[in-house]
């Protein structure tokens, strides 16, 4: 009973806190209290640790246990067990519907109204029952006007900045140590987005962020690569755009000409009242949104 529970119930903290689940022993019994199908996973977990031991593994590590329980496919929805990402909104009650109804989504809206956040948490979801093998987020690497190639370093120095806010949200949904290790194991893959080109992604779930500061040409590129078994997510904030011409964005064109492409494609936008960071953000947003309904022109501060 020790090998399975790990020392002070490590092994099981982990099962715990994957699957929202109790467990507890009664003499040789081990009990499992929680929602029927999560139980039924972790059940299925154990089994496979129980299996592992019995054929000479002495001591199972976390990341063992981890995959095992990649291995168990699990009914339900993960965000049901993350308070902070249940939609608190009309507006992200129906992004997380297009989410799970669609293979194509579109969400454009303002900084704040959780439109990566739960892009990358219905990704994690959407992995863990099984309706796709891998990951894969992705950002145009330019952004503040500045191009990759007049910034000093080596490539890994010059793309990690723009990708951090990646690597915020998974950390967040997930334990860094399961990032790096999901990482490692190719499941989550964050690239720029020139690196998409040429491949095709077969069932994989595919976000794109910071959509509005693609071009025309890229953003044709990113949705092709859509392969069988895929789901693609688009995200951006239209009044945020970096390129030199806005109206060469590849994200206002995509909403446009996909709005009435039918079935299979859903188009999402939150907007101020969706705002749930900060309530100083949402007062930030409302006062550059009445500025730009009047008109005027932005002030230039000197050098």
């Amino acid at each position: 009973m020790q090998e399975i529970f790990g020392d002070f119930d490590s092994n099981l903290r982990t099962i715990t806190g994957r699957f929202n689940v109790k467990i507890y022993a009664k003499g040789l019994d081990v009990f499992i209290a929680g929602n029927g199908s999560d139980v039924t996973a972790a059940k299925r977990t154990l089994r496979k640790m129980l299996k592992s031991l019995r054929t000479g593994n002495h001591e199972l590590s976390n990341d063992e246990i981890e995959d095992f329980a990649d291995e168990v496919p699990v009914d339900g929805n993960f965000l049901q067990h993350l308070p902070e990402f249940r939609p608190q909104t009309e507006g992200q009650r129906a992004y997380l519907d297009a989410l799970e109804h669609n293979e194509v989504v579109l969400c454009h809206g303002p900084a704040g109204t959780g439109k990566t956040y739960l892009a990358i948490a219905s990704a994690i979801d959407h992995y863990r029952r099984k309706k796709v093998r891998r990951i894969v987020l992705t950002r145009p690497a330019v952004e503040a006007g500045e191009k990759l190639g007049f910034l000093p370093g080596s490539l890994v120095d010059k793309v990690n900045p723009y990708l951090i806010p990646l690597f915020d949200a998974l950390n967040d949904l997930l334990r860094f140590e399961r990032v790096k290790r999901m990482m490692d194991r190719n499941i989550i893959e964050i690239a720029p987005l020139a690196f998409m080109r040429g491949r095709s992604l077969n069932n994989s779930y595919i976000i794109l962020d910071e959509a509005q500061n693609t071009t025309y040409s890229q953003m044709k590129m990113f949705l092709t690569r859509m392969g069988r078994g895929s789901r693609i997510v688009v995200t951006g904030d239209i009044t945020q755009t970096d390129l030199e011409n806005v109206n060469r964005s590849g994200f206002r064109h995509a909403l446009r000409i996909l709005k009435q492409s039918g079935p299979g494609i859903g188009i999402c936008e939150l907007n101020k009242q969706d705002v749930v960071r900060h309530p100083i953000v949402q007062r930030i947003v409302e006062a550059y949104d009445q500025d730009e309904q009047r008109d005027a022109p932005p002030d230039r501060v000197g050098d």
